[in-house]
């Protein structure tokens, strides 16, 4: 072997060991000591890295629980209370009581309603619709019927009704992560609080029209007459825009306003019947 080659592999193995001395150095310099606790909690959360906490995933929200002084605004809508408590006792904090929410359709415009006075010809996309024209109906709130939101939802709350060509939430498997809120472009869903029995009062009407032609594009539109908020005793309804709103925090469901409501544009589920419908069936019965 000559000498030339001896000295070249001296070389080079000389160069490699300075080479990896230098990264050897480096790499302590800027080395990254991640919190052993961001696993931990990372194994109670519920891995549906849906984004409902407004994080891109259960590792992200992990690192921010890990690294904020308190839970405020920190919350995992998919495990509720119970996987934030197991959270704080992880890392010697206080959980935050966060009342479950569930979503709801802030529109009511089925075929029955709403007259369909024309046909989208088109990719079933409720965005791309909205962003052509007003909808298939004279009414440009309401839902278009295309199943973004269903598309949306990891955990199958929501299916299309093929009768109303409305969305339909599954109380009990709505986890509140707001994939079908982002995904709807007319703003129709919406996160409320979840009371019990699965009891909701809600205008399930996002027309802001005025009411003559709001009630003409659809027979169940608020028409923004105010008669629910000078009923209402506990300030729970705001009219604004030509459109009332109840505000579920505040609303004590003595469903006033319901009756109250000459549209019916106002839902009341999971009540008991009336009684003085009750007594009118009965009567009807005996007669």
């Amino acid at each position: 072997m000559s000498s030339t080659v001896i000295i070249t592999i001296i070389s080079l193995t000389l160069l490699a060991i300075v080479s990896a001395v230098i990264l050897y150095f480096v790499a302590q310099k800027f080395k990254i000591f991640e919190d052993p606790r961001i696993d931990d909690v990372q194994a109670v959360l519920p891995a549906a890295n849906c984004g409902g906490c407004g994080f891109a995933g259960c590792r992200n929200f992990a690192e921010a629980l890990v690294g904020a002084e308190n839970f405020d605004g920190l919350n995992c809508p998919v495990g509720g209370n119970a996987v934030m408590s197991q959270v704080a006792v992880i890392l010697g904090k206080t959980a935050v009581q966060v009342d479950p929410k569930v979503a709801v359709l802030l529109c009511n415009g089925s075929p029955e309603f709403r007259p369909r006075t024309s046909k989208y010809d088109g990719v079933e996309d409720c965005r791309i619709q909205h962003s052509l024209y007003s909808g298939e109906t004279d009414c440009s709130y309401g839902c278009l019927g295309n199943g973004d939101c269903v598309r949306a939802c990891q955990f199958d709350a929501m299916y299309m009704d093929q009768k109303t060509l409305l969305p339909v939430i599954i109380d009990d498997k709505c986890v509140s992560c707001g994939a079908c809120v982002k995904a709807c472009p007319r703003n129709l869903i919406e996160l409320r609080k979840k009371a019990k029995k699965d009891r909701k009062i809600y205008v399930a009407c996002s027309n802001c029209d005025k009411g003559g032609p709001a009630k003409k594009a659809c027979s169940v539109a608020c028409i923004g007459c105010s008669k629910c908020f000078k009923v209402c005793e506990f300030g729970a309804i705001t009219i604004k825009n030509n459109l009332a709103y109840i505000d579920a925090a505040k609303c004590t469901f003595c469903r006033k306003c319901v009756t109250e409501c000459p549209t019916n544009s106002i839902l009341e589920i999971n009540f008991p019947p009336r009684k003085e419908k009750t007594a009118a069936v009965a009567e009807t019965i005996a007669n």
